[in-house]
């Protein structure tokens, strides 16, 4: 995708071949910086610290951590070290814990003098798996968003409503949900999109509006109570979300308030997709509300908000009471029932056991 004109990866190795380069995305919208990953300390760290988030490029961070970590030390024991250290950052997403997966089988076999070498040849295809999955649920997702241009006034954008960020920031490129955006886009199809500022980080103010801009895609962002209003009026034509996890039985959890988006989508009659890539399908789980743990982050997150003064300045502010008690729960779980389809690299289906087995024999009990 683009910055400043130039396309770029969220993700990517550095001139010498051994350092990782990523963008800091907490300094988002009001700066643009990159950072360097020499240890898996440090991407430890970029994950827990949210510089690096969103389900699949947490994937590919760890991905690149593990081989890291075998830089400095290519044993058993630093191998288990680095599994371990990295899998506790973040336990929602079930990419971080596929990715290690894949890792570990890449290595574990393996001669110590091979493992740096085998490694990093993993963490790139990770990498380069995720462009091309997110590249075909993209074209997958275009078909969906055509059919409802086909209904339009000539000239009437489609109007596609989002949560928090799923686009190529929370990937290496293009994006779940924003990718079929991205596509009709660039085909040149009218198209609009809500951004919904998703409290708490303001993930989809801060970086899916950003992105947006970058790419030249017409988008209005609004408070996340404004999308119920909407869909009663007739301004959104869908709802397209990501995941970090889906069940078997096809439960999307994914950043809170997804939950509610998807009842005022069943209430007024709009279609309500999650784009999926299938490092995100979790067959061990089947009742999602019941089996995905819920991450629970800093009070600090609901009771501060960051922004830019007048004058220029990145401030941060408290916005609550001292003393008031705060939650902060990172993820909710949509029910299959209220999910019309999930948008997938090998096709949009149903949100159901039998539809997802079907299309993913290979990670059935993975």
């Amino acid at each position: 995708m683009k910055v400043d004109g130039r396309y770029t990866r969220t993700i990517w190795v550095e001139a010498d071949g051994a350092t990782v380069g990523t963008i800091d995305q907490t300094l988002l919208p009001h700066r643009y910086a990159t950072i360097q990953l020499k240890t898996v300390q440090d991407a430890s760290h970029a994950i827990k610290s949210m510089q690096v988030r969103g389900a699949p490029l947490i994937g590919a961070v760890a991905a690149y951590g593990v081989a890291l970590a075998l830089r400095q030390d290519a044993s058993d024991a630093a191998l288990e070290r680095a599994y371990a250290q990295l899998f506790a950052t973040r336990p929602t997403a079930i990419n971080l814990k596929w990715a290690l997966d894949e890792m570990m089988a890449a290595v574990r076999n393996r001669a110590r003098e091979e493992r740096v070498d085998a490694a990093c040849k993993r963490a790139q295809e990770i990498a380069d798996e995720d462009v091309e999955i997110n590249a075909a649920i993209g074209r997958n997702g275009l078909a969906l968003i055509e059919e409802i241009a086909a209904t339009k006034k000539p000239g009437a954008p489609v109007n596609v409503l989002t949560h928090c960020n799923a686009g190529w920031l929370a990937t290496v490129d293009w994006g779940t949900a924003t990718s079929p955006i991205y596509q009709a886009h660039d085909k040149g199809i009218p198209i609009h999109v809500w951004v919904d500022e998703t409290r708490p980080r303001n993930q989809g103010a801060s970086l899916t509006a950003w992105e947006l801009g970058q790419h030249g895609v017409a988008h209005t962002v609004i408070p996340d109570n404004t999308g119920g209003h909407l869909m009663q009026h007739g301004l959104v034509d869908m709802v397209i979300v990501g995941t970090d996890r889906v069940t078997a039985q096809g439960d999307v959890c994914n950043k809170i308030g997804t939950y509610l988006k998807a009842l005022a989508a069943r209430d007024n009659a709009v279609p309500f997709y999650a784009a999926v890539p299938s490092s995100t399908i979790d067959f061990t789980f089947g009742d999602g509300i019941a089996e995905i743990p819920i991450e629970q982050r800093g009070s600090e997150e609901v009771a501060t908000m960051t922004g830019r003064t007048a004058d220029g300045r990145i401030e941060t502010v408290t916005v609550v009471p001292d003393g008031s008690p705060v939650a902060n729960y990172a993820f909710d779980v949509t029910p299959a029932r209220l999910v019309t389809g999930l948008i997938t690299e090998r096709g949009v289906m149903t949100a159901t056991r039998e539809a997802l087995a079907a299309a993913f024999p290979e990670r059935v009990g993975r």
